[in-house]
């Protein structure tokens, strides 16, 4: 089976703050925008971030591991060297994370490494990888 590019539209209330986290620290390469939107390549994804005048409120989150996981959240799956470059880059940029970079579920079904993270609006984006990707929906 052949994975299609999911496309996900998220509310920011700063293209400009949305521009610097997403092309500048991520590496998302802009395609398309206007004044009022901006898409871009999410690791093969279309993610599309949409201007708005505030942020909509954030429900509770869950318990998963022992850590506070923020809903909603998004993100990719990324291979485990790819998963540790960018966990680097982003501990070299000081970035304040939700959930550190860490392995969840260690000797467990699902073993995977992860870490959250929020954009400059408050959108929450989870990067994980698996040593296994077998383990991806392991129960």
């Amino acid at each position: 089976m052949s994975v299609m590019p999911f496309h996900l539209a998220i509310p920011v209330t700063s293209l400009a703050a949305s521009r610097d986290f997403y092309a500048d620290l991520l590496g998302c390469e802009q395609g398309r925008s206007s004044e009022h939107w901006i898409d871009w390549n999410f690791f093969g994804h279309q993610l599309v971030t949409h201007l708005v005048a505030a942020m909509p409120n954030q429900p509770a989150p869950n318990n998963v591991d022992d850590k506070a996981v923020p809903v909603p959240h998004f993100g990719v799956v990324l291979s485990m060297q790819d998963w540790q470059v960018l966990a680097h880059r982003l501990q070299a940029a000081e970035i304040a994370f939700v959930i550190a970079p860490y392995v969840r579920f260690k000797g467990q079904p699902g073993e995977q490494a992860t870490m959250f993270l929020l954009d400059p609006c408050g959108n929450a984006l989870e990067f994980k990888a698996f040593n296994d990707i077998g383990q991806l929906f392991a129960c």
